[in-house]
């Protein structure tokens, strides 16, 4: 658990450093799985109203492109800030970790791509169109369209 003791009026810094294999208990990932440590750095601020827990949370995630299927790795800075209630603060401290460990889901892209600019695959022979291009033809007509292909153009007539 991820405890930070409160201080009324004060904001307080902490850190944490965990194993990325014990936090996340295996792979709650559906693509990839964080690795190394998971470094948390943050500071937490009571003032009688609100408590706010905020900072950054450093991390290596380990995956497969979805456009060209490599394993590719990125390291992310993941920023989290919560509001908690002081009513629901037990022994003068906060446990961050369900905080930390929804931050990391929500966090993580719709489409991991090992590059911005990654081409993918070739439909037609799979060849990583990253590495080079294909001699493949992948022009495909539309069957909806394929009758505008017999049109003549006015400087054809």
């Amino acid at each position: 658990m991820l405890k930070v003791q409160i201080i009324r009026g004060v904001s307080v810094p902490f850190q944490f450093v965990l194993s990325a294999e014990k936090f996340c208990n295996g792979n709650f990932l559906d693509n990839g799985k964080f690795v190394g440590d998971i470094k948390i750095l943050g500071e937490i601020a009571n003032d009688s109203l609100k408590i706010v827990a905020s900072g950054k949370i450093f991390c290596k995630k380990e995956f497969i492109c979805d456009r060209c299927l490599n394993n590719a790795s990125e390291n992310q800075i993941i920023d989290f800030s919560e509001v908690f209630n002081p009513t629901d603060v037990l022994d003068d401290s906060v446990d961050i970790t369900e905080l930390i460990r929804d931050t990391l889901i929500a966090s993580q892209p719709i489409q991991n791509l090992c590059k911005a600019d990654c081409k993918g695959l070739c439909p037609i022979c799979g060849k990583n169109l990253n590495d080079g291009v294909c001699n493949c033809n992948r022009f495909c007509v539309d069957p909806r369209l394929a009758p505008l292909l017999n049109f003549k153009s006015i400087e054809e007539v």
